[in-house]
């Protein structure tokens, strides 16, 4: 899959993917070709499921920023 799919997945889309590939792997009777093929993809899922969680921690950040700034403000009434 090229990475403009990638990059539509969503979070839990990629994480239940990704689940499937790992399981596949730790099955085995592979061909030592599918197995770095699955690998690799693997290796791509987790990085749309990290950059999800960046996002959602980035989101989550500016969130209770805004809160601290909202609480400071109203400190100064």
């Amino acid at each position: 899959m090229s990475s403009k799919v990638d990059e539509a997945l969503g979070y839990e889309q990629a994480r239940d993917e990704l689940i499937d590939v790992v399981r596949r792997l730790e099955a085995g009777g592979t061909t030592l070709e599918e197995s770095l093929a699955l690998w690799e993809r693997g290796e791509e899922l987790a990085k749309v499921c990290r950059r999800w969680l960046e996002g959602a921690r980035a989101r989550l950040d500016a969130a209770l920023a805004e809160e601290a700034g909202t609480a400071e403000d109203q400190g100064d009434a």
